[in-house]
């Protein structure tokens, strides 16, 4: 059986994703209360590495990565063509502006606005997490947004097959770019580094493991994503657990941070969202393909961002929890911007 089918009928959102706001506030009260309670548990794991990687965390994100890109079919690269005016959309908007926007409002809010209230030596971190938070577009939580907002299943399983081959050369220069021009320094070999280990090798592996349980049929294939699935949120909330005992300090001398934080975050969620479905709209896209393709890029990567952070800023680093931040708010906005763009449909088809 083809994989396409494989996109007719999305998985459903599991039990963690659903609750995925309230689970990472939970990590950070965990966190926070270990790094306060056993600074020296903390540190021990923190000072599991080689060559600059953390092993314990790496091994978590493999395992948090892995099950999202084991849902990207790269054979559906072969229908861009027949839906070329959402994929202009998508490509415009995910590669074309939205690394830019996230990076102007982290300057805004972080770097100007904000910066009296925030510790001076992670203000340039902060504003690296925010870039590395918008350098890449959403991979697997779209299927479920797309799913959700009753968007057009094939033209999802495409757009992230077009954004994740990008991805794999062009995350790392826009990121290199943006934080240039924020003269913030570019290791440039820790940032090749995390574009191999968590793009390329283990997307190889979940590609991989993707063709062995096709072959086996598509009901292998779906029951081994649902079985492997709380694996994947686990591991997620374990490394939130880990990161936040790192910072429980910071946090508790100045909690107003993560409000700090989440500001330029939920405007650029709301400004692309918007962007993108106005955009489909001029252009006369199909709503059932306009909600998928203001949905990517709306949503991030935040699994690929906390890895990335995390191997070039540190555990305690104020990069890795800005890219944190967006994942605690990231479920309760798209779930609203899902509403919206269901409760549009009649607007929007008014001009289509």
């Amino acid at each position: 059986m083809s994989s396409r089918s494989t996109a007719q009928e999305p998985l459903p959102m599991g039990f963690f994703e659903r609750h995925l706001t309230w689970w990472v506030a939970l990590c950070i009260v965990a966190g926070t209360l270990l790094g306060l309670v056993a600074p020296s548990a903390a540190q021990a794991i923190g000072s599991l590495e080689v060559a600059q990687v953390n092993i314990p965390v790496g091994l978590l994100i493999w395992v948090m990565i892995i099950p999202m890109l084991m849902k990207i079919d790269f054979s559906a690269l072969r229908e861009v063509y027949q839906h070329r005016a959402g994929m202009g959309v998508t490509l415009s908007v995910n590669w074309l502006i939205k690394p830019f926007t996230m990076a102007a409002m982290a300057w805004l809010f972080i770097g100007l606005l904000f910066r009296p209230f925030l510790p001076d030596d992670q203000i340039d971190s902060y504003i690296a997490g925010l870039i590395l938070l918008g350098a890449a577009p959403c991979t697997a939580m779209v299927f479920v947004w797309s799913n959700l907002c009753n968007g057009n299943a094939n033209f999802t399983l495409t757009q992230v097959a077009v954004n994740d081959t990008i991805m794999i050369f062009a995350f790392a220069p826009i990121v290199a770019l943006l934080l240039g021009v924020s003269t913030i320094p570019v290791p440039w070999d820790t940032l090749l580094l995390s574009v191999l280990m968590y793009i390329v090798i283990p997307l190889i592996i979940a590609q991989s493991l993707r063709r062995v349980l096709l072959n086996q049929g598509e009901a292998a294939y779906r029951a081994a994503l649902e079985r492997i699935g709380p694996f994947s949120m686990g591991a997620l909330l374990l490394t939130l657990v880990l990161l936040f005992s790192f910072q429980g300090e910071t946090l508790i001398r100045q909690p107003l941070i993560i409000g700090m934080l989440a500001v330029p975050i939920m405007l650029q969620t709301l400004l692309i969202a918007g962007l993108g479905y106005w955009m489909c709209r001029r252009l006369r896209v199909r709503y059932d393909v306009a909600g998928p393709a203001a949905m990517i890029g709306a949503s991030n990567f935040f699994e690929l961002a906390v890895a990335v952070a995390i191997v070039m800023y540190g555990f305690d680093s104020g990069a890795a929890l800005a890219t944190v931040v967006g994942v605690l708010i990231e479920v309760p906005v798209m779930l609203w911007l899902v509403r919206t763009v269901r409760r549009t449909r009649g607007w929007y088809e008014s001009r289509v």
